[in-house]
């Protein structure tokens, strides 16, 4: 096939994507959407629909990866129980009772599979709704983000459990197939752990490496895919592959950094498995089908709104916090897509299901904007309807069940940094410091404070120091080009955060005020001001004028001559003035 034909596809594909993503995005929806009606209109007209399917399971893979990053083992046991315990409820009750329901027109293997597909939420759209409406740290909002983080864990035990569903020879061919797949893992992460835990931590320990993006791009790079490679090579899903070696990867210092820097390039390929995913939509069918459509979108909702508020309640929610949670993640998810072509490839649906599972998914989905901004009103008028006395706890505070609002965030960790960081210690803040040092973490150790490895001008580090927690952020780093970049991006999440920002020559001073600081500190004008009281203290001590005149290679006799003796009874009319 003519290369130049493939790129001219390409552009067009992500040309409408590009377009379509913009519409959906006015139209307050998710750009997936957009991308997803790309692939609808683009799809008839392509000559290789194949080779885009499979760049997008590559996109898959990088999407997994990524998020295996945000998965440390720290990070997980601090969860909570609510997100483990919660969040596999839910996944294990919305896939039981789906697939209790299925097994009376399918097989006991297909209604399974089909409840897998239902039981994950929307962790990319839920996510940005919240946090562009502010409600990341309500309780819904964070309850909401316990169970999805656990959604987005569980999607490899259910990619596992598909492929070991699909059709095979016998229980023996079956138990066969696990004992050479768990060997296959195992092997897979022998090798991950050598290189990611013992390897590549030497070759990035040094402060030249890891601040060039490049190089960093091209490990986070070649890391993801060699994963996803190996994964394919050993006979198992490459999805798993790029998760094992993302979440290994996630207890690395490099973590925040590395999911950073591969943000660009995990976006073009997502855009590509989301619009592959739309060439498989045959928009006749979908209209003509609308009578099926919509009321199992709708029993999908109720269901998983339901099982969601009854496991929210097991562990201590209250009801209007409960339902509001349900309703906030009633809807099927991106991933469920990623299950439904692993089923389609294993024989466990057929097309007709598949077009109507995508085709289900996708209402719920244009529906997910409005669950999540009507899941409190809503759920206060159904709980009014239940109850004449109206919703119980409907006052309960909103704010976050812990506030940090002493914590700070100092960028850079140079001698300026860390008296800041000491500095705010002996006052009782909280620092968090960002650089881009591999050897700070020493420092951090020492000082028992929190360190984040990475570029302050991305939005990715900035998130995960907890800027949206903080009260202030100072900047410490010399370089102005920096400064700026830091706090325009800084800007653009936090409008109204205070700035402290270091000017190291008084001619950047107007360009890091027109950029945003709140408050600049000239280093010239304080290294003046600084030298000038050391010269007049100086100057005002005996001592420190001797050693100076000596300095200047005065004999001593000349020196004490030019002093004045002092008068051994200074009240005396004899006293020299």
């Amino acid at each position: 096939m003519d290369l130049w034909h493939i790129l001219m596809e390409l552009v067009i594909l992500f040309g409408c994507a590009f377009l379509f993503g913009s519409l959906a995005q006015k139209f307050k929806q998710s750009p997936i959407l957009g991308y997803i009606l790309a692939g609808v209109v683009v799809g008839p007209v392509m000559d290789n629909a194949v080779m885009v399917n499979q760049m997008a399971e590559l996109g898959v893979s990088l999407l997994l990866f990524s998020i295996g990053l945000e998965f440390s083992f720290r990070q997980l046991r601090r969860m909570g129980k609510l997100a483990f315990g919660g969040g596999s409820l839910q996944v294990l009750g919305t896939l039981g009772i789906v697939a209790m329901a299925m097994a009376i027109f399918f097989s006991f293997s297909k209604a399974l599979a089909i409840g897998a597909l239902v039981a994950l939420s929307s962790t990319t759209i839920v996510l940005r709704v919240l946090i562009d409406k502010a409600e990341m740290e309500s309780v819904h909002g964070r309850t909401s983000l316990g169970i999805l983080l656990f959604q987005d864990m569980a999607i490899v035990p259910l990619v596992l459990m598909i492929s070991l569903l699909s059709p095979s020879g016998s229980e023996a061919g079956i138990g066969l197939h696990l004992a050479k797949l768990l060997a296959a893992v195992a092997g897979l992460v022998l090798v991950l752990y050598l290189l990611l835990y013992h390897l590549i931590p030497r070759l990035l320990s040094s402060a030249q490496l890891f601040a060039n993006r490049e190089l960093t791009v091209l490990f986070a790079v070649s890391t993801g895919l060699g994963a996803t490679w190996a994964a394919h090579w050993v006979g198992i899903s490459p999805a798993l592959g790029a998760f094992v070696a993302g979440m290994l990867l996630g207890e690395s210092p490099f973590a925040t950094q590395v999911r950073s820097d591969i943000g660009s390039l995990r976006t073009v390929m997502v855009t590509l498995f989301f619009a592959s995913v739309g060439m498989f939509i045959k928009p006749i069918w979908f209209f003509s089908h609308l009578h099926y459509i919509l009321p199992m979108a709708l029993v999908i909702f109720v269901l998983k709104a339901f099982v969601i508020y009854g496991v929210t309640r097991l562990f201590g929610l209250d009801r209007r916090h409960a339902l509001a949670t349900g309703i906030t993640l009633g809807q099927v998810g991106e991933f469920s897509f990623v299950l439904t072509q692993a089923a389609r490839d294993g024989n466990l649906i057929g097309f007709t299901a598949m077009d109507l599972i995508v085709s289900v998914t996708i209402v719920l989905m244009l529906a997910t904007p409005y669950m999540v901004v009507w899941a409190l009103p809503l759920s206060d008028r159904i709980l009014a309807r239940l109850s004449r006395s109206g919703p119980d706890d409907v006052s309960q505070d909103e704010s976050p069940a812990e506030e940090e609002p002493r914590r700070v965030i100092v960028v850079g960790l140079g001698p300026a940094g860390r008296l800041v960081v000491q500095t705010l210690k002996a006052r009782e803040f909280l620092p968090v410091i960002i650089d881009v040092n591999p050897l700070s973490r020493q420092f951090a150790s020492q000082e028992g404070v929190e360190i984040h490895l990475g570029d302050a001008t991305r939005e990715e580090i900035l998130h995960h120091a907890g800027l949206h927690r903080a009260c202030m952020v100072v900047i410490t780093v010399p370089d102005p080009k920096v400064a700026i970049q830091a706090i325009h991006t800084i800007r653009q999440m936090d409008p109204g955060i205070s700035l402290v920002v270091r000017s190291r020559y008084n001619r950047h001073m107007v360009d890091l005020a027109e950029a945003g600081a709140t408050v600049v500190v000239d280093e010239e004008t304080t290294v003046g001001e600084t030298l000038s009281q050391k010269i007049t203290d100086c100057l005002a001590d005996e001592d420190c004028t001797l050693l100076a005149c000596r300095l200047a290679g005065r004999k001593i006799e000349d020196i004490m001559e030019a002093v004045p003796e002092s008068p051994e009874d200074p009240g005396s009319s004899e006293a020299t003035p």
